[in-house]
């Protein structure tokens, strides 16, 4: 079964694979219920969660019910526990670009957010936008959620200038990206143009760089004031293990 779910989730596009999970999501569940892990987004637990990756895979990091990998639990950890996302009393305008599965529903149902998708391609996106040029006016948003899309935008420069633009003074962004804390400086080579080659080189072939520590500080010339949130060593270590979370991970968690 596992096998048979890590082929379908790399060689399905993803408009389609978003609509054919709904089906598939609870028969995989029921299959690897167990105790070992836990999905906190849902709490349900598993003897093992699914593998995911491209060039390498990961074990254990795929939520079978929520669709979650370690960065959507670890963001839905910090939300809850170090923010009023869920609790605010005053409704805050939220605008989450690439919308994922494991958040949609719950986010869209939340009675204090007044949520906004959008993506240019996404099927779960209220509004088509590029990220360079945001069809949104100055100071608009309370919290934006921009998870492992920068990456994907030959110019973040203007991406990042965009999303500072459109976030309120005393707003949040939590700006989550691929990122190797190994590196001083990002790397990007654009000579490189075989899919094969690219997807080696930087995990993906639509990858146009790789992270280094260095994002912080493009974030800081930008506008923003930036908190490198180590939230995994605020967790237990056995939640760590148990929510299949990837250790040391940073979220970047900016303001305006």
């Amino acid at each position: 079964m596992k096998k048979l779910f890590k082929l379908v989730l790399n060689t399905i596009p993803r408009p389609l694979l978003i609509r054919l999970s709904y089906v598939a999501r609870p028969i995989i569940a029921f299959s690897l219920k167990g105790n070992k892990f836990t999905d906190p987004i849902d709490g349900k637990s598993f003897k093992s969660m699914l593998p995911y990756g491209y060039e390498t895979q990961r074990n254990n990091v795929l939520s079978p019910s929520t669709l979650s990998l370690e960065r959507h639990r670890l963001l839905w950890l910090y939300l809850k526990d170090e923010t009023d996302f869920f609790t605010s009393k005053e409704k805050k305008k939220v605008l989450h670009f690439a919308p994922e599965q494991a958040f949609y529903k719950l986010f869209r149902n939340q009675k204090n957010l007044d949520y906004t998708t959008t993506d240019l391609f996404s099927p779960l996106a209220d509004v088509k936008a590029d990220i360079c040029n945001l069809p949104f006016q100055d100071n608009q948003y309370d919290v934006i959620l921009c998870n492992h899309v920068l990456e994907h935008i030959p110019d973040d420069t203007k991406a990042m200038q965009e999303l500072y633009r459109v976030l309120k003074p005393g707003g949040m962004a939590i700006l989550q990206i691929p990122q190797d804390l190994k590196r001083a400086v990002t790397f990007a080579d654009d000579t490189i143009t075989d899919q094969k080659e690219r997807a080696k080189i930087f995990g993906q072939y639509d990858h146009v760089r790789i992270y280094g520590r260095d994002y912080f500080d493009k974030l800081r010339s930008i506008g923003f004031t930036v908190v490198e949130e180590d939230y995994t060593k605020k967790i237990a270590p056995e939640l760590v293990e148990k929510y299949c979370l990837a250790k040391g991970e940073i979220i970047p968690v900016c303001f305006k």
